[in-house]
C-alpha cells in the first residue's frame, strides 16, 4: 500500500496555503507528519507566530524552514498539487482517492469496503 498525501489549501482560511508551505518545509527536516498534526491541534488559532512557533517546538532549524517555506520549488509543489485535485474535480477537504476512485463513504466501513474490492481484482 501506499499513501499519498497532496495539498490542497483552501482560500477560506487565510493561512492554509502557509501552513502547507510549512508542513513541506518541515518535511525537509523529516518532521512532516508531527508538524502536520500539531497544524491541525491550532487550526483555530493559525498565525505567523503559531507556524514559527511548532516549529521550534519540532526542534526545526529555524532558519532553513523559513527558507525552505519561501521556496520556488515548495511553491511549486502546492501549486501542482491544487491543479491536479482542480482537474479530478476536489472541492473540498479531506478528498480520499483508493485506486483513483474517490471515496464516497469515509467512514471505517466504507474504507474496508473499497479496498477489499480493489483487492480482490489484483488477486
Amino acid at each position: 500500500m501506499k499513501l499519498v498525501f497532496k495539498n490542497f489549501p483552501l482560500n477560506i482560511h487565510p493561512f492554509a496555503r502557509k501552513a502547507a508551505a510549512a508542513a513541506l518545509a518541515a518535511h525537509r527536516q523529516e518532521k512532516f507528519w508531527e508538524y502536520h498534526a500539531k497544524l491541525f491541534e491550532k487550526y483555530k488559532t493559525l498565525n505567523d507566530s503559531v507556524i514559527q512557533e511548532i516549529a521550534g517546538q519540532l526542534g526545526l532549524d529555524l532558519e532553513k524552514f523559513n527558507r525552505d517555506m519561501a521556496s520556488v520549488s515548495i511553491q511549486g509543489t502546492i501549486n501542482r498539487d491544487m491543479n491536479d485535485a482542480r482537474a479530478l474535480g476536489v472541492r473540498g477537504t479531506p478528498t480520499v482517492f483508493i485506486n483513483g476512485k474517490q471515496m464516497k463513504e469515509r467512514s471505517t466501513r466504507g474504507f474496508e469496503r473499497i479496498i477489499d474490492t480493489e483487492l480482490k481484482k489484483r488477486w
